[in-house]
Formats: C-alpha cells, sequence, structure tokens
C-alpha cells in the first residue's frame, strides 16, 4: 500500500482539467487519481481487498487500479513503466485523427529510468499528444533526488528533448489547476507533447514497509505545517 498523503493537490488540481475523452495513466500510489477519475470507492476498496467485485476483478490488488470505460489505464507497479504505455495511446489517437489527450503520472524517480527517456523522445519526434505529469516528491522510493539525478532540474531533463515544460506548486490545488490548464490548452491547440512539474511532497513512508530512515521527522513536520 503506497499513500498519496501530502500529495493530494496534485491529483485534486489537474485531472479534473481533462476530459473523459482523454487517458489517464498513473503510478503504484494512484488512489487519488482513480477516485477524482470516477471509479467508486466500493470498487477501489473490493479491488484493495482481493474482491471479484473490484474495479480489476480483484486481480491487481492497490497498485492496479484500471477501468477502460473512464479510460483510466492503471496503476504500474514498475517505476517509468506507465510512459510508454501513455506514448502508445497517444500514438493510436493521433492515428485516428481524435482530438484526445494522454496525461500520464509519474514520480521524479522514473526520470532516471530508459523508459522515461523513450518515451519523451519518440512524443516529440512524433508530436505525439502526451502530457508527462511528474509528482517531484523530492525522495522518490527512499532517496533524495540530489543523491539519486545528476539533473535535479527536471524542466532542463525535458527541455533537452524540446519537450515544452513548466513548474507549478504541487501542494497548491488551485496552482496545480491553472497550471495544467495551460498544459492541456497548449496540446490541444498547438500538438505534441508537454511535460508539467508538480513540485510536492509526501507525509507518509515509501510504502507500509519503509521504515522511513532516509529523513528526519522535524523536516515532514515543517512541510506539514506549511
Amino acid at each position: 500500500l503506497h499513500l498519496y498523503v501530502g500529495e493530494e493537490a496534485v491529483a485534486a488540481g489537474s485531472l479534473r482539467v481533462l476530459g473523459a475523452d482523454d487517458a489517464v495513466i498513473a503510478t503504484y500510489r494512484e488512489h487519488a487519481h482513480a477516485l477524482l477519475r470516477g471509479i467508486p470507492m466500493t470498487k477501489i476498496m473490493a479491488e484493495m481487498f482481493g474482491k471479484q467485485e473490484g474495479c480489476s476483478g480483484g486481480r491487481g490488488g492497490s497498485m492496479h487500479l484500471f477501468d477502460a470505460g473512464r479510460r483510466f489505464y492503471g496503476g504500474n507497479a514498475i517505476v517509468a513503466a506507465g510512459l510508454p504505455l501513455a506514448a502508445g495511446l497517444a500514438f493510436a489517437d493521433k492515428q485516428l485523427g481524435r482530438n484526445r489527450i494522454s496525461a500520464c503520472y509519474f514520480g521524479e524517480g522514473a526520470t532516471a529510468e530508459g523508459a522515461f527517456h523513450e518515451s519523451m523522445n519518440m512524443a516529440e519526434l512524433w508530436q505525439l499528444p502526451v502530457l508527462f505529469c511528474c509528482e517531484n516528491n523530492r525522495y522518490a522510493m527512499g532517496t533524495a533526488i540530489d543523491r539519486e539525478l545528476s539533473q535535479v532540474d527536471l524542466i532542463a531533463k525535458a527541455e533537452a528533448y524540446r519537450v515544452p515544460a513548466a513548474s507549478a506548486d504541487g501542494m497548491d490545488v488551485v496552482d496545480s489547476h491553472a497550471a495544467m490548464q495551460r498544459a492541456v490548452e497548449h496540446i490541444r491547440t498547438k500538438g505534441g507533447p508537454f511535460f508539467l512539474e508538480f513540485r510536492t511532497y509526501r507525509f507518509r513512508p515509501h510504502s507500509m514497509f519503509d521504515p522511513e530512515l532516509y529523513r528526519n521527522k522535524a523536516e515532514v513536520a515543517e512541510w506539514r505545517d506549511e
């Protein structure tokens, strides 16, 4: 179980900007995204308890919430695995002439994975309507960003692929909403991908099994008070 406590403003502010025909791809920390996309809480809870009434038939569990009818394509347990899925969905939409966006949510840890670089490269080369939504909570699974990435400026990473990019305060629901509106408008009017960094912070450990030895409690308390 990977809780989203602290990062709620990102999903709450950004997801309502998307249309019903747009696709949403998330990480294993996807419970808020699924709820905001319209998946009933009863189906989500049933899935988390492995019941056949769950949104994935009880086979996916907490990390694999899914609802094709609502164009919610997970929930993925593999870091950065959702990015090529988003590129593929966007490629299909472009080939068929559909005015849709594929919004892919992922953490900053995913920017160190090959799938991130491949997906960014293809999205720009083929001008795919992918909205890359990076939820930068500074610690990935349990490593501070400056100990994990040689380039901590995520906007610079996107610009290296000539992908238009912007940052938003992921702790502020209004700023998250406004930034998402601008990004969506850019894709719908100009085409191609867009990279949006939400600067946020998770208040709980990475997962329920995380001893959280990589940061001190005073830092967490400070973020909670802001």
